[in-house]
Formats: C-alpha cells, structure tokens, sequence
C-alpha cells in the first residue's frame, strides 16, 4: 500500500530540510513505499528553492506551488487532490510530528485493515514538548466540546496529524474549510459519515524554527461553523452521506 504524505509549508525554509530528511530516512529505514508531497503554499522565503534543492537528494519527494488562493486548509486541499498513493497523511512541516509516529499509523492501518487512523498527543503513551501553556489549555477545553458535542470517545479531533485511506479521502468530499479548521472537518466528517478509525499515541515536538501560522483569535468562528455544519449533518442528514455499506 502505497503511502503518500501531504505537508503544507509556508515559509518554512528554515524548518523543511529536516523535517523532509527525517522523514525520508525514517519511511525508507521501514520500507514503505511512499511520495512525499509538499505544497508551497505561495511562501514569500525561499521556501520554493530548498525544496527544488532537495528533490536532488530525496528523489519520492514531489512539489508544487499553490499560487492561490492561499491559507493552511487550502494548502492541505491542494495536497489532498493531488497525492497518487493508496492512503495519505497530513504531516506538518515544522517538525512538530515524529516520523515514527507516522509508521504506527501506516501499520495499525494494515493490520486493523480500518478507514483512518488517528493519533492521541494526550492520553496514555502520547506526549507533547515546550507546548504553550495558553495553547494547552484552549486546546483541552476545544476538544473537550468537541468529544461532547459530537458524543465521541477521541480526545485531540484538533491535531492535523492523521492518516486517511484514499476511498475515506474521497468520501468526505467534498471538502469546506479553507484554514486550520479543516483539521477538525476531515475526522469528524469521517466518524460521522461511518468510517472505520484506529486511535494511536503520538508525540508532538514545538517548531524550532520560525512561527506558528494558527492564529486562534481568528479561527475560533471558524471551527465553530464546522462543528456545526459536521453536528447538524451527524443529526439531521439521515444517513445520505454515509459510507457505503455502513
């Protein structure tokens, strides 16, 4: 099964070099075929040319410039319409997701043959570094409207970090968010249109290098409008945008 990873960037020529040779190094270490597929999301560094630079030396790496409109959803959706593997996974390019952990998802995926696999920075065995203390806490109180509202047994819906098979990709189109909301729309859309998940404990690492794109002053409206939108389909849709066969 044919693995491909989709990685927004913008601005991040400081951050991507290792992030991409890590992973690289890690996927060919467990041999798992694979691309890796990078959208520059328009960035104004020269992001573009460390990325043009390493396609010499990481031949499963694949790129292409996002000319607009820009933002972190769209950038994903770029990826996510592109990707040739049999199933993909947003990885951020900032280093904060352990390659590792992407394995795990790859064979609990094989080995429990489900839909996605989703990681959990927050229960047993997962665990986070230099994560931000007003962070934490907007992020727990997040999730935690979410696992009520929602009525589900997952604790970090908010983490991009997850893993998709392409027929789980293409049955939760189609896709709404153009910002850090689509994080929550691609799994919950997944859980409520009866897609089979695996959760997994996964680490997660604060960048090194650079700034973080989430603003959360300005995303609050907005993963509220898909919390909505996935609760009212979850309650209301009766069943017309379910998996076939659930």
């Amino acid at each position: 099964m044919k693995l491909s990873v989709v990685i927004p960037a913008y601005n991040e020529a400081e951050s991507i070099p290792e992030t991409l040779r890590s992973l690289y190094s890690t996927l060919q270490k467990h041999g798992i075929d694979h691309e890796i597929w990078v959208t520059n999301d328009n960035s104004k560094d020269n992001t573009a040319d460390v990325l043009a630079t390493l396609q010499q030396e990481i031949p499963t790496l694949v790129f292409e410039t996002n000319s607009g409109p820009n933002g972190f959803g769209y950038a994903v959706r770029y990826g996510l319409e592109r990707f040739s593997g049999d199933c993909v996974a947003v990885f951020m390019a900032d280093m904060s997701d352990d390659p590792e952990d992407l394995v795990k998802y790859y064979q609990t995926m094989i080995q429990e043959d489900v839909d996605a696999v989703f990681g959990s920075r927050w229960g047993k065995g997962g665990k986070v570094i230099d994560y931000p203390k007003h962070k934490k806490v907007i992020n727990r109180v997040a999730n935690f409207i979410v696992k009520m509202l929602m009525r589900i047994d997952y604790n970090d819906t908010t983490n991009a970090f997850k893993l998709y098979k392409r027929e789980t990709i293409n049955g939760i189109k189609p896709f709404l968010s153009p910002h850090f909301n689509l994080t929550i729309e691609l799994p919950l859309k997944a859980m409520v249109r009866g897609y089979s998940y695996a959760v997994v404990p996964n680490s997660w690492t604060n960048r090194k290098y650079g700034e973080s794109k989430l603003k959360i002053k300005e995303m609050g409206s907005r993963y509220f409008f898909i919390l909505m939108y996935c609760f009212i389909e979850k309650y209301f849709s009766r069943g017309d945008y379910m998996k076939k066969g659930s």
